[in-house]
């Protein structure tokens, strides 16, 4: 059987170790967990974000208890506030929270792992997301970018190794593979712009155009390199 793409992914990246995965229990994040285990054995640590704000918020956080238990994988759960201020999405809010909740668990450490790598599972169907929002807000070269793969905050490094991977080449392989996940409700609920461009925009574009999410990337990665010069 060939390697499964979320571990072949991984292959040639050589992260500064130890390192902990964002681990929310959906299949994004429990495939790249899984994979950093097997690629990086006894140098994974998880870091779990409860944000409070949905009824399933207690479940998540026991799946991914049980789940790291299962897989011999230190876990550290992070209960934040993530309520918007005035004029402030929902999103927002929740990214910021989730972000600094990460960034105080990496720098305490984790089961006596000195964590020196955070690792997102964003992919590239999120990638396509962030750039047709930064179209649709008349962003320049920085925001055209997209995510960055690999960058540096408060002396830790961060990284999204999976932006090379389609949302549903990983749910393939964790099918593949055996492994389940959970699914957050939020993510189908048209109120969130995310949410409305995935099941909507995105299909469109991807009937009319094939090759959109490639191309998308690509232009992206030219716009990157811009704002690189720029800077």
């Amino acid at each position: 059987m060939a390697e499964p793409r979320i571990l072949s992914a991984l292959a040639g990246w050589q992260p500064t170790l130890p390192l902990a995965v964002a681990y929310s229990g959906g299949a994004d994040s429990t495939a790249l967990l899984w994979a950093c285990a097997q690629r990086f054995p006894g140098q994974v640590a998880a870091i779990h974000v409860n944000h409070g704000l949905q009824a399933s918020a207690t479940d998540f956080e026991a799946h991914c208890e049980q789940q790291c238990a299962l897989w011999g994988i230190p876990l550290q759960i992070c209960t934040v506030a993530a309520h918007p201020a005035p004029g402030q999405s929902p999103e927002d809010a929740a990214r910021i929270a989730r972000y600094q909740a990460l960034e105080r668990a990496a720098l305490a450490g984790i089961a006596q792992l000195a964590i020196k790598t955070v690792v997102l599972a964003q992919h590239a169907d999120d990638q396509v997301e962030t750039v047709l929002l930064a179209l649709s807000r008349g962003a320049g070269v920085a925001g055209l970018a997209g995510m960055r793969p690999a960058w540096q905050r408060a002396g830790l490094h961060w990284a999204r190794p999976y932006l090379g991977l389609a949302s549903q080449q990983i749910r393939d392989d964790l099918r593949r593979l055996g492994l389940g996940w959970i699914d957050d409700p939020t993510n189908a609920d048209p109120a969130f712009t995310r949410n409305r461009i995935r099941a909507q925009v995105a299909p469109a574009l991807a009937t009319a155009l094939p090759q959109f999410a490639t191309t998308l990337a690509r232009s992206s990665a030219h716009a990157a390199q811009a704002a690189v010069l720029l800077d």
